[in-house]
């Protein structure tokens, strides 16, 4: 998993209420993580490997932002 694919996953982890998967993939992309459409590739790849679903996190997908979240804290 790449670097890109755990920030957009921690991030989904830790938006806000209000929050759309567009509202972070701009944020992202203001942060010059990556462009808006690499992010939409990237959330694209992360639908079919089943970390994310209906633009929310699955249990996979929560684990693991949990996991980078660990990671990065280091």
């Amino acid at each position: 998993m790449t670097t890109e694919e755990k920030v957009l996953l921690l991030a989904m982890l830790k938006k806000e209420e209000n929050e759309t998967l567009r509202d972070i993939l701009t944020i992202l992309e203001n942060s010059r993580v990556f462009t808006i459409k690499e992010g939409k590739r990237l959330v694209k790849g992360l639908k079919k490997e089943g970390y994310i679903e209906e633009n929310e996190l699955t249990l996979k997908g929560s684990v693991t932002a949990r996991a980078a979240e660990e990671e990065f804290r280091l």
